[in-house]
C-alpha cells in the first residue's frame, strides 16, 4: 500500500511537470539556437587555426608534464 501511494505521488508529480506551467522551464528554441551558434563558432575558430592551437596545446601539456 505504501509503494502505491508514492507510485501515486510521483505520478502527479511527473504531471503537473509535464503540463508545461512551470515558468522555469526555459525557451527550448532559444538553447537550440545557442548550442547550434555555439558549435559554429567553434569550427569558425578551429578550422584556420587548427595547428596553431595544437601546437599551443602540445607545447602546454610538455612543459606541464616535463617539469619546465
Amino acid at each position: 500500500m505504501r509503494s502505491y501511494a508514492y507510485l501515486t505521488a510521483v505520478l502527479a508529480a511527473l504531471a503537473a511537470r509535464v503540463k508545461g506551467e512551470d515558468p522555469e522551464r526555459g525557451d527550448v528554441p532559444g538553447w537550440v539556437m545557442i548550442t547550434v551558434m555555439t558549435a559554429a563558432l567553434v569550427l569558425a575558430i578551429l578550422i584556420p587555426f587548427r595547428t596553431a592551437i595544437v601546437d599551443a596545446v602540445t607545447n602546454a601539456l610538455t612543459s606541464v608534464t616535463s617539469g619546465g
